[in-house]
């Protein structure tokens, strides 16, 4: 297949996504969501709101705007019938589900840590000199592969454990397979942290853990998803709901990744650069993205009690997605000594990206018109609707970053990290901690001891994170600047960063104190300390207050 019919095709691929979405348009695919997008819901749950993270007071004020009209007789007692049902649903998970979040949860330490770290020496190169394993590359790849394989997997594996036996109505079915394996998985991780540690590693970004280690994330990924697989087999619900396309699409595409990304003496050279960045974009693009997605289309609907605007849209996300995304990351390659053809294929399915973001974003505007003063009442609304905005924001600046003009100046700069960090921490981990807040009273039945800590912790990341992320961007572009400036030595380019590297510290250190508010506000949840208040708030009713002092 020579070089022009392979870009036509491209081409061709890509005005049919585009006549797609012209189409969903013309067809008012925005109208009143059809029967589909109610299958979350149980008999006279639409219009209540749902927000087990709300206080008396948030709760009560959110019921004050709900639509839904008093239940009669009949509606309750369907309705009872259903909630037990999911609540049984909920506890053949509930073990599973903790086990991977506070996995989640203390890997997300250990990235901070290293990751907070490896910001300060880069404008202070002599701290922590002294020992190799604590100089900035290996603390760096540390940092990188904590979250890589540690918090954003655990975290989106323990969140699927929990969402697909209440989507498919069915209890979950083989969860001492999930436990096996997430037992295997971690111990494969921290062999591979002490790997990298000690000097060990494969050496391309992402894939940094030495293949002999790999095996063990191979047996541990196999082992969680047979739960999965089998829960999926003994459904009781005809239709799939679009979380479950999204989370079904980013648990195969995952180990079809990994597994080639990690083939031993298969990638050499020029082509292991091209399969590296595959690798790399593709871990983010199909497997992080479609997992936080799956999130936001189950729980934003469920805290507002509205179904989703376009539920046909929805799927015109999802199926955009999977034809767009799997040559994006090639773009990371202009200038080098790879095929013009393939950097071209990745510029054009780069900037198509836009039509699944735009088809997310839209529907998520319209799910949420008219319940944008929620996101005051709901703590959990706040994470779960500024992460869907990150993904809308991270994603077409990916689109435009991938254009040769811009490419040119933000490659082999700070501008790239930061824009890595806003789809990978502005959007998926933001989406990641609205749905902690969500389903961790439903797995402990106990509520947040502290609901000012959720909102504490939401600030301080925000904020944390809006710094980082300015700083980081401005730096970046200047950094560039100066590189293609044939009349300023290299340390120049070194130089201008400086501030800014500075200020990406400052915003990191305001973040690693929210992880550490979150990590608290968790152990207490987990060990029932602190304030409680009674009952799972599943229809948002004025909850008491009470005091326990000790764990019960």
């Amino acid at each position: 297949m020579n070089t022009m019919t392979i870009l036509l095709s491209s081409f061709i691929l890509s005005v049919t996504g585009l006549a797609i979405f012209i189409w969903s348009l013309r067809n008012r695919l925005f109208e009143a969501s059809p029967a589909a997008a109610r299958t979350i819901f149980s008999e006279g749950e639409i219009g209540r709101s749902d927000d087990p993270a709300a206080t008396p007071g948030q709760a009560a004020a959110q019921a004050a705007h709900d639509a839904a009209p008093p239940l009669t007789e009949d509606e309750a007692r369907q309705l009872n019938a259903e909630l037990q049902a999911r609540v049984e649903a909920d506890r053949s998970s509930s073990l599973v589900t903790f086990l991977f979040l506070a996995c989640a949860v203390v890997w997300l330490l250990v990235a901070t840590a290293a990751g907070l770290l490896s910001s300060i020496k880069l404008h202070e190169p002599d701290l922590l000199v002294n020992q190799a394993w604590l100089t900035f590359g290996r603390m760096r790849t540390i940092h990188l592969n904590a979250v890589a394989y540690g918090w954003a997997p655990m975290a989106a594996l323990g969140l699927a454990m929990w969402l697909l036996p209440r989507l498919l109505k069915t209890p979950l079915v083989g969860a001492r397979y999930a436990i096996a394996g997430a037992m295997v998985w971690n111990a494969g991780l921290i062999a591979g942290l002490g790997c990298i540690a000690v000097g060990l590693s494969d050496g391309m970004e992402w894939l940094e853990i030495p293949w002999q280690v790999d095996i063990l994330f191979v047996v541990g990924g196999a082992l969680v998803g047979l739960p999965l697989v089998y829960t999926l087999q003994a459904r009781t619900v005809r239709h799939l709901y679009v979380s479950v396309w999204y989370m079904g699409a980013a648990l195969f595409w995952f180990p079809t990744l990994f597994l080639v990304g990690n083939l031993p003496a298969m990638h050499f050279g020029v082509q292991q650069a091209a399969m590296n960045w595959w690798f790399g974009h593709n871990v983010l693009g199909l497997f992080y993205t479609p997992m936080a997605l799956a999130c936001v289309y189950y729980f934003l609907p469920k805290i507002i009690g509205r179904p989703i605007q376009s539920y046909n849209l929805s799927l015109v996300g999802f199926w955009s997605l999977a034809f767009f995304y799997g040559q994006v990351g090639g773009h990371h390659l202009i200038g080098g000594p790879v095929p013009g053809w393939l950097i071209t294929l990745s510029i054009v399915q780069s900037v198509m990206m836009i039509v699944p973001v735009l088809a997310f974003s839209i529907n998520q505007h319209l799910t949420m018109k008219g319940h944008f003063r929620r996101l005051w009442d709901s703590p959990t609304l706040r994470f779960i609707v500024l992460g869907g905005m990150m993904y809308t924001l991270s994603s077409i600046q990916g689109s435009i970053e991938a254009l040769r003009s811009v490419n040119t100046v933000a490659h082999f700069t700070h501008f790239t990290v930061a824009h890595a960090h806003l789809g990978l921490y502005g959007f998926f981990t933001l989406v990641m901690f609205g749905a902690v807040y969500f389903v961790m009273p439903r797995v402990m039945d106990w509520e947040w001891p502290y609901p000012n800590l959720i909102s504490m912790h939401f600030w301080l990341v925000v904020v944390g994170f809006g710094i980082y992320f300015v700083g980081l961007s401005i730096g970046g572009w200047l950094q560039g600047l100066a590189m293609l400036d044939a009349a300023k030595p290299f340390m120049d380019s070194v130089g201008v960063t400086i501030p800014w590297l500075k200020s990406r510290s400052v915003g990191g250190a305001i973040m690693a104190l929210g992880h550490l508010v979150f990590a608290i506000h968790f152990v207490l949840m987990a060990t029932r300390r602190g304030v409680a208040r009674e009952g799972a708030a599943l229809l948002n009713e004025p909850l008491k207050a009470t005091t326990v002092p000790e764990a019960a």
